[in-house]
């Protein structure tokens, strides 16, 4: 079962340039805080990298940084990949063989809509626990959590 893709759609209203600009420049913006190493009142700033080979990372109280992927693929207003440095125990996996990669894609729907899939796939890389780590990211608490705050974050925008 770990090596099983999650595969996860939602719809937002407004072009795929517009969601991409959205999901990678606004990512701090609108990423949940549970989904963050510093909570709701330590965190500066979490981020994509900018270019494939940047490092995903969160900046906290006192100097805390953490890296927590890597960018694979950036394929401006089309789609991005990221490498998914963090194991099933939640700590950083500094390792990229130990990682998993996520892809999310920009798909048009109608004139002014986008259709955002988001894949994750490579669970078996996260070793011992990987299985129920892929059961845990496609529950309701995991991606689909995660691309309910972009859908919201995008509706307000």
């Amino acid at each position: 079962m770990s090596g099983l893709p999650i595969e996860e759609t939602v719809t937002v209203g407004v072009p795929p340039d517009r969601a991409f600009a959205l999901f990678t420049e606004g990512f701090g913006e609108w990423w949940p805080e549970e989904y963050t190493y510093s909570g709701p009142d330590g965190l500066q700033t979490i981020a994509l990298g900018a270019a494939p080979g940047d490092f995903c990372y969160e900046l906290g109280p006192e100097g805390f940084h953490v890296d927590w992927g890597r960018m694979v693929a950036i394929e401006p207003g089309r789609r991005i990949v990221f490498l998914w440095q963090i194991g099933p125990d939640s700590a950083p996996q500094p390792d990229p063989h130990q990682a998993s990669q996520v892809e999310v894609a920009f798909a048009p729907d109608g004139e002014d809509g986008t259709i955002v899939r988001l894949t994750h796939a490579g669970f078996e890389r996260h070793g011992e626990g990987a299985a129920d780590y892929r059961r845990e990211m496609a529950s309701e608490d995991g991606w689909p959590l995660i691309l309910d705050a972009f859908a919201d974050f995008a509706r307000r925008a």
